[in-house]
């Protein structure tokens, strides 16, 4: 316990000195300063690493606040690229950074919002606010969780880790390999619902938004979307619109400050990439419409590229592509590979996916493609652009692995309503 309080407060120095030059960090520090948390009398607590994490959880969230409309719901988030773009959210009455993981912060947190239940998505584990909600008798769930041999819960020295999920009520897990991980700790609250996400992405492909300008972008032309990448995608990928001079690519990086989208945009061939807000704001770009009701694109034939310079549309601009490569791949991990795979589009992505059991499952269906070069690269996009059949084939086995994958949030709210019942 000693050495995980120590820990604490080295990881909250080290932000802290980070702040002074890091905007992120910066706002991790103000963020948990600056905030007044409301007195409630009871209410529902959920819980979210980041942004990620909150897309995964909200079928749950979506479902307790449409099923309990007289309950208040709490939502807190660790980082500030779930905070910041989720703090309005209408689903939540309010949405709060996690003060940092102290005894006294945790007692005085939950004695505020006084939760009847507590809902952390994926992983987040906290041994004060476990232990406290244990102490006042607080039910925890997990949801989406997954384990890996790997984590701290199994190794000889994770006595303190392996008393966090002791203090969990139930675990709703993602897969079997997890669910024998614990079993082999001799926990057995466990139920394999499968990933939220899948409903998530499932929901938003039924019914996407509209996003200004990006169908008179596309023109007609098929569309290649990469998202969430990062310098390490966009070197391989800038090269490809030069070799398909008859499709259309958007580019939607995981950061948008100015010099990354800048910087980017240079990649690319000169003069034939633009910023969306300068395209949906700038009237020469324009599509104007000929008296023969034909396009007249004259202003704007030479754009091949679109970059994205804004948070949160992502997930909806892929009901216009036709392909996707998911950024990631040569850095930590690959990002939300679902949110595309959810329209049918073939998903490409670098050689670090081995943590993900979609994209692993992916591969196997052939129906997701992991590259480590350029070579690679243009060898599958050259693939599913120029043969049809395996482009319609590979379409249509991505659309249904995600159908047939949907229902975790039935299965979890079956069990919430339960313990609703008994409050």
């Amino acid at each position: 316990m000693f050495l995980y309080n120590i820990g604490i407060k080295l990881y909250y120095f080290i932000v802290w000195l980070a702040s002074f030059f890091d905007t992120k960090a910066g706002l991790w520090i103000n963020g948990r300063r600056q905030q007044k948390l409301a007195h409630f009398d009871s209410s529902i607590w959920f819980h979210f690493a980041s942004l990620g994490e909150f897309e995964q959880g909200r079928p749950i969230l979506e479902a307790m606040r449409g099923q309990y409309p007289g309950k208040s719901i709490v939502v807190t988030f660790f980082s500030p690229s779930g905070y910041e773009i989720r703090k309005n959210t209408p689903l939540a009455d309010a949405v709060y950074y996690l003060p940092l993981d102290t005894k006294n912060n945790a007692r005085d947190f939950i004695d505020t919002i006084k939760p009847d239940m507590a809902i952390f998505t994926k992983y987040e584990y906290w041994y004060h606010y476990f232990n406290e909600l244990h102490k006042q008798s607080v039910p925890l769930y997990i949801v989406s969780g997954i384990f890996r041999p790997g984590q701290v819960f199994f190794k000889w020295y994770g006595g303190l880790h392996r008393k966090m999920l002791s203090f969990v009520m139930h675990f709703f897990l993602q897969d079997e390999s997890s669910k024998q991980l614990l079993n082999n700790l001799g926990i057995t609250n466990v139920t394999v619902s499968g990933d939220t996400r899948f409903d998530r992405v499932w929901a938003n492909a039924q019914n996407p938004k509209e996003i200004a300008g990006i169908s008179e972008f596309k023109n007609g032309q098929k569309l290649f979307i990469a998202g969430s990448t990062w310098p390490e995608d966009e070197k391989l990928l800038a090269t490809l619109p030069a070799l398909y001079p008859d499709w259309k690519f958007i580019f939607a990086p995981h950061e948008i400050e100015e010099d990354r989208v800048n910087h980017l945009i240079n990649l690319l061939p000169k003069g034939s990439a633009v910023k969306y807000s300068e395209w949906v704001e700038n009237s020469k770009f324009k599509i104007q419409n000929s008296k023969d009701g034909s396009n007249l694109i004259s202003h704007i034939s030479h754009l091949t590229s679109l970059v994205i310079d804004n948070i949160g549309m992502l997930s909806s601009l892929y009901a216009y592509g036709d392909i996707a490569y998911i950024g990631g791949g040569f850095g930590a991990g690959i990002h939300n590979t679902l949110e595309a795979a959810a329209f049918g589009l073939p998903v490409i992505f670098g050689p670090k996916y081995l943590k993900f059991n979609e994209a692993r499952e992916l591969i196997a269906l052939k129906a997701g493609f992991s590259i480590s070069d350029e070579t690679q690269l243009k060898g599958i996009v050259d693939t599913l652009i120029t043969d049809e059949a395996f482009y319609s084939t590979t379409s249509k086995k991505i659309y249904n692995y995600v159908q047939e994958h949907t229902g975790a949030t039935k299965m979890i709210m079956s069990h919430i309503d339960m313990q609703m019942c008994r409050l």
